[in-house]
Parts: C-alpha cells; sequence; structure tokens
C-alpha cells in the first residue's frame, strides 16, 4: 500500500476504531464498579423522528432505550451488539473493508450452554436482517456511519461529468468514461475532489434515463455533474451528493417519476429517510430541489401550460393504483410535504389519479428531454418546494 492510500485510511481507520473503542469502554467501567451494564441507545422510531424545519432535516430525537445486559429480554441483543463491535473494531485495525455480508458471518456461530438435565443451543443470529439491524444499533450508540467504519456495501450509484477525482491512489476522471460511468465507492468521503467543471449536479432517479442523458452529452453542453440513484438512492450516493452541493456549493436538481414513489426518493435526497433518519445530517442535501416531472407538467394549472398535448397524455399517462393513492395520502400528512407547492401537486395527483414515468418525456424525443425540458426547467426556476 502505498502512502497516500495508507494516509487516507490510517486516518479513518484511527478515528472510527477510537470512537468504538471509547465508547464500549465506558460499558467496562461499569463493570468494573459493579454497576449492571447498560447501553443507551437513542430510540430509531417513528414516535422519536422530528422534522426539523429550519434545518429542513428529519432527524432522531431526544429519546434512548436503555439496553440492560441482566435484562432477560435484553440480554440477547446486548450481547449481538457487544459482539458485532469487537468484530468491526478487529476489521478497522487489521486494515480490512468487511461488507455487511462478511459481518453477519464473521458472527454467525451457535453457543452451547449445559444445564444440569439439558443442554442448550442458541445462536448468535439466524438471518442477515439481524446483524444489519446491530450495525444501525452501533451506528446510532457511537455515531459512526458504517461508511466512517470502512464497511463496503454494494455499488449502485453511478456519476459522470468533467470532474476528477482521486480514490486511493488513482486520480480518476469522470469524462473520460465512455458510454460507461463511475460507480460510486460505498466510502465516499475517502474520494478527495481534484478538479471540477460544473455548474450543477442532476439526480436522475432512472438508470436508463440517465444514459440517455449521457449518451446525449447533456452534462457536456450544460457542465453538469450526472447522476443516477438507480430507484431509491443507497447511502454512498446521498454522501456524494451531499458532499457536491456542501464542499463545492453546486446547486442540486432531482429528477424522478411523477407519483408518490418519485417524490419520496426526491424527499429522502432532501431531508432523510424516515428508518435512517440518524443519518440525515451527513447524508440529506436540504437544498436540493424538484425539477420534475411534477404534475403540473404533464395537465398544467391556471399559471402554467403543459408540455404535454391531450393526445400525448392519452399515450403516456398510466392510471394510479390503489397503493399509490394509498401512498399519496401518506405524504400529504407529512410535514416536509405540507407546503403550498406540494400540497397542489398532491391535489392534482389523488383528483386525476394519474401518474407519468421520466421516460414518457425521452418519447416526446430524448432531444426534448435533453435540450429543453430540461434547461427550461433550470433556467425559468420551476421547481416544486
Amino acid at each position: 500500500m502505498t502512502e497516500l492510500t495508507s494516509k487516507v485510511d490510517r486516518e479513518a481507520r484511527k478515528k472510527a476504531s477510537q470512537i468504538l473503542r471509547d465508547t464500549f469502554l465506558k460499558v467496562i467501567e461499569q463493570i468494573n464498579k459493579r454497576e449492571p451494564p447498560v447501553m443507551e441507545i437513542p430510540k430509531r422510531t417513528l414516535s422519536n423522528t422530528i422534522y426539523d424545519e429550519k434545518r429542513g432535516l428529519l432527524i432522531l430525537g431526544k429519546e434512548k432505550l436503555k439496553r440492560n445486559f441482566l435484562d432477560l429480554n435484553e440480554a440477547k441483543r446486548f450481547m449481538q451488539t457487544t459482539l458485532m463491535a469487537s468484530i468491526i473494531y478487529d476489521a478497522l485495525v487489521n486494515d480490512e473493508y468487511p461488507t455487511i455480508r462478511d459481518l453477519y458471518y464473521r458472527g454467525k456461530h451457535s453457543i452451547i450452554l449445559k444445564g444440569t438435565n439439558k443442554t442448550y443451543e442458541e445462536n448468535t443470529w439466524d438471518e442477515q436482517k439481524e446483524s444489519d439491524s446491530v450495525i444501525v444499533d452501533i451506528e446510532v450508540f457511537t455515531n459512526l456511519l458504517r461508511e466512517d467504519m470502512l464497511i463496503l456495501s454494494k455499488e449502485k450509484g453511478k456519476v459522470v461529468g468533467d470532474m476528477q477525482i482521486r480514490s486511493g491512489n488513482d486520480v480518476i476522471d469522470l469524462s473520460k468514461m465512455g458510454h460507461g460511468a463511475y460507480a460510486i465507492e460505498p466510502t465516499p468521503d475517502l474520494i478527495d475532489f481534484v478538479n471540477v467543471n460544473a455548474e450543477f449536479v442532476l439526480v436522475v432517479e432512472k438508470d436508463a434515463v440517465f444514459q440517455q442523458l449521457h449518451r446525449a452529452g447533456f452534462w457536456r453542453q450544460y457542465k453538469a455533474i450526472l447522476i443516477t440513484s438507480a430507484g431509491q438512492p443507497d447511502r454512498a450516493t446521498r454522501r456524494f451528493v451531499r458532499r457536491l452541493n456542501e464542499e463545492l456549493k453546486l446547486p442540486v436538481y432531482i429528477l424522478t417519476d411523477a407519483d408518490p414513489y418519485g417524490w419520496y426518493i426526491y424527499s429522502v435526497f432532501r431531508i432523510g429517510s424516515i428508518q435512517l433518519s440518524y443519518e440525515s445530517e451527513r447524508l440529506a442535501t436540504p437544498n436540493a430541489k424538484f425539477l420534475g416531472v411534477s404534475m403540473t407538467d404533464i395537465f398544467g394549472d391556471k399559471n402554467k401550460k403543459p408540455y404535454l398535448s391531450e393526445q400525448e397524455r392519452r399515450n403516456y399517462i398510466i392510471k394510479a393504483k390503489e397503493a399509490d393513492v394509498k401512498r399519496a395520502l401518506e405524504i400529504k400528512n407529512y410535514d416536509w410535504f405540507k407546503t403550498k407547492g406540494w400540497q397542489h401537486e398532491i391535489e392534482i395527483f389523488l383528483d386525476k389519479k394519474s401518474k407519468l414515468e421520466i421516460e414518457a418525456m425521452a418519447s416526446k424525443g430524448l432531444k426534448f428531454l435533453a435540450f429543453q425540458y430540461i434547461p427550461e426547467k433550470i433556467k425559468s426556476g420551476d421547481f416544486v418546494s
């Protein structure tokens, strides 16, 4: 390993291992004092999830649960947590990059307990969802994201644009990826931005539309960093987008399908995830703007002409399903969707019971999507907020 790589990794490993060590040493101190070992962990529940309107983020509240080793209902989870923490710590100090699947197998074993008349067998965990949940507990308990602990996950998001990044030993030119793109690595904080020539970031929900825009040369003509989340965004993509906005001051625009699931993808990028609200402060981008596709793009209103003709609407619109309507009603009641613009969008959806995929805009012609629809909306500030 070269000096550059070892320095970047060494600093990350040192910081994470020290925090893990210090956090769990407090449990040891309780035992040394002959006190019941207890972990106080913030509750990851909907009731303890708060929308901070001033900061534009979903955050965890102050409620905590006490995981007491001497409580039979909590003892197993207590031991699972300390076991997983020790495995992660060992991986950090031994210069390893475990995946969440690796961690599942490293901790998976059976404990044999021999009683007077019977032998008992207890598994550390049976399924990966158990060990994954323990990792999340450790993140919340230590305030370390799994990316901080150099735990790897499957790459999902992709990016292309006129920028150079340093990853490990290599400087990678993202403008020279051919018809492909750079897969955003699961530890995005280890990336250095070397040279960036861009005016904004466009995040596209659909990978297929991302590929179309890439091949059409959209990012070259408009000096954009083009990113796809390929559906619901993973943590690495969200962190990468946050860094582009926070560190480079690049505006971020989100393009999704015109349906409640697309709207929620936008909100995950902007304010965070309900289930993972503890990570919002480092992963969410409160300045991100919803570019479209909006319901007013489809149907228009008293202040705006639609982008689709009546015939095109008949051709492209998809009838909303009962699940779509139910999801829209849920979203309508979220505090961060209770703005005039979003309530108007949702009301149109509920009235028309219709949705539209981004691909419908591309069906009007790729040049229309890449060189008319997107640039016009950015230039005019036609965002839903």
